[in-house]
């Protein structure tokens, strides 16, 4: 099965290409802004399924969906003590995110679309429970000075430097990276839904 990735997001395209999967990159151009009416896993669900969606219109308006193809969308959030933390919007925000989350255990959640060629979809999604070390403020500037907090929830990546911030993760590493694949492959091999 060929997965259009609608995500930008390089971390799972190196995740999709150390599982194996033929994929090809089409990021999708949507609004991410938060409800806050959602729960997390209804928010992260919600934006998967909202990027998968946005790039199967394109592919299907242009009448160049393959057949054998599935779009797969996905979002992922922190949660700290009920409070969704995104991207940060700037170094400052990076530091509040830091701040408030050294020392604590929290919560990623990753949500994923699959939108397959006849328009039906599944979309699942995956919690680890993360907990980071006790932190100077130091340290914490230090980590935003080298520009990896940026583009990622919470304003840590822990497949990279972000690593050293962490004590201790309950559940799947890769749902904290972006992209559970354990379960991704299994959603996978249940192939494609009836119409």
């Amino acid at each position: 099965m060929h997965v259009i990735l609608a995500s930008a997001s390089p971390r799972r395209q190196e995740l999709l290409a150390i599982a194996g999967f033929s994929f090809e990159v089409m990021p999708a151009n949507v609004d991410e802004t938060a409800d806050p009416t959602l729960s997390p896993p209804a928010l992260v669900s919600h934006l998967a399924m909202k990027k998968a969606h946005h790039i199967f219109r394109i592919l299907g308006a242009a009448g160049c969906f393959p057949e054998d193809a599935v779009v797969l969308g996905a979002d992922t959030v922190v949660v700290l003590d009920g409070q969704v933390l995104g991207k940060p919007t700037n170094e400052a925000d990076a530091f509040r995110m830091l701040s408030a989350l050294q020392g604590q255990a929290h919560t990623v959640y990753t949500g994923c679309a699959l939108v397959f060629a006849n328009g039906q979809a599944r979309t699942f999604v995956s919690h680890t429970e993360v907990t980071m070390r006790a932190l100077s403020p130091e340290s914490i500037q230090a980590y935003i000075n080298t520009g990896e907090p940026m583009d990622k929830a919470g304003a840590y990546g822990i497949q990279a430097r972000g690593a050293t911030l962490v004590e201790k993760i309950v559940g799947d590493y890769f749902t904290v990276v972006g992209l559970p694949l354990c379960r991704l492959t299994q959603e996978l091999q249940k192939g494609f839904p009836h119409a």
